[in-house]
Parts: structure tokens; C-alpha cells; sequence
């Protein structure tokens, strides 16, 4: 779980580092504009950004009942945000796992990928899909949700 937090975290701090050096040097405004920027990339690197993550297991048996694929993704992924911000207000009809958080969905992961945890990697009927296009995901969800 803190794992997941690092980087949002150093974000954060470095951020906040950086502002109070241009308050002191008589920079008040454009050190208001840097920590948001850095606030900014904090949240994009966090959970928050992303639908609340459900345990591997949990995953598959929602994905087997409606049929929805499940993303394996991690905090701080570039690929993982383009496939999150190109979604949409789609992104919540997916079943996301945090492999930082689950063990067994990075299992999962390494299964699909020769023991590399890449993500996103989006499980589709049963069959993994690494690092999709995000119109071919959105073309994997079921239309009546």
C-alpha cells in the first residue's frame, strides 16, 4: 500500500521544496503556479485518479459474471493513465487491480507477460492483452452499460 504512494509523495514534498526557495527569493506567484504543478502530477500518479481496485480474485469473478475485462495497472504508469484518461467516463464499466496492492494480480501479471509485471495489461474473455490501444479496449466493453 505505501508503495503506491512514493511517488506522489516525492512529488509533493519536491514541490513544496521547490516553492518555499522561490517564496523566500521573492517569487510568491510562480511559486503558487509550481506547487500546483507538482500537486498536480502527485494526483495523476496516485490511486486516486483511478476507479477503486478490487483484489485479483474479486476481479475475476465480477469479470466472469458480466463479462467486463479487468485492468492490471499500477500507480505512476504513463501507459496506465493514457489508457485511464482515453476511457473515459468508460473506465468505471472495467474492473481495475492495483498490482502494487495484490499480490495475486501482479502474479497474474508476470503470468501473462514472461515474469515482467507490465501493465496495463487487460484480460479479455481470459486472454491477457499487454498494454492494449485504448479504442480496442472500449470496443471490448459491453454496450448496454
Amino acid at each position: 500500500m505505501m508503495r503506491a504512494w512514493i511517488l506522489p509523495t516525492l512529488f509533493a514534498l519536491c514541490g513544496l521544496l521547490v516553492a518555499t526557495g522561490m517564496v523566500l527569493s521573492g517569487s510568491p506567484g510562480e511559486a503558487a503556479a509550481l506547487l500546483l504543478m507538482f500537486v498536480l502530477l502527485a494526483g495523476m500518479h496516485s490511486s486516486l485518479v483511478f476507479p477503486s481496485s478490487l483484489s485479483a480474485p474479486e476481479a475475476q469473478r465480477r469479470s466472469a459474471i458480466d463479462g467486463r475485462p479487468i485492468v492490471y495497472w499500477r500507480p505512476g504508469c504513463k501507459f496506465c493513465l493514457r489508457l485511464r484518461f482515453r476511457l473515459g467516463r468508460r473506465t468505471r464499466q472495467l474492473h481495475w487491480v492495483n498490482i502494487w496492492q495484490d499480490p495475486d494480480g501482479a502474479a497474474a501479471v508476470r503470468a501473462a507477460n514472461e515474469g515482467n509485471e507490465t501493465v496495463p495489461t487487460v484480460v479479455v474473455a481470459g486472454r491477457p492483452h499487454t498494454n492494449p490501444d485504448p479504442a480496442w479496449v472500449r470496443e471490448q466493453l459491453p454496450s448496454s452499460t
